[in-house]
């Protein structure tokens, strides 16, 4: 097993760390051209493939680039099996109003939300950490 399992331990050290940057998912065919872009992320479902890339990215491969995110790293090696970490944070943010998109990487747990509520978004986060047992 690699990475934290305890939920407590994971809310209490997941340590936000707010990337630079603009970001946006897009949408593109399979076997589209992103060679010259650098793909944060990305998932391939039935309409295409779905790529997070910088905006400024998007916007030169002319991707639509409708919503604007700010991308927030838990910096907690977090366990692929771990129960819980993504419904406490999302709840969390929920309450506040703040819409988040979750990537879970092998090592930590990615966070986009939108690029005005950002500062707001690490504050819960930070919030949530400091009232876990």
């Amino acid at each position: 097993m690699s990475g934290e399992t305890s939920l407590n331990v994971l809310l209490r050290s997941m340590s936000p760390q707010l990337n630079d940057g603009e970001y946006v998912f897009a949408s593109v065919p399979d076997g589209s051209d992103l060679q010259s872009a650098q793909v944060i992320g990305s998932f391939r479902e039935q309409e295409g493939l779905t790529v997070i890339v910088e905006r400024q990215q998007a916007e030169s491969l002319g991707l639509a680039c409708g919503y604007v995110m700010a991308w927030i790293t838990l910096t907690v090696h977090s366990s692929l099996e771990a129960v819980g970490l993504t419904a406490a944070f999302a709840s969390a943010l929920g309450k506040a109003g703040i819409s988040c998109n979750v990537i879970a990487g092998f090592y930590h747990d990615h966070l986009f939300v939108g690029k005005d509520d950002a500062h707001k978004a690490m504050t819960v986060l930070r919030e949530l950490a400091t009232s876990a047992h």
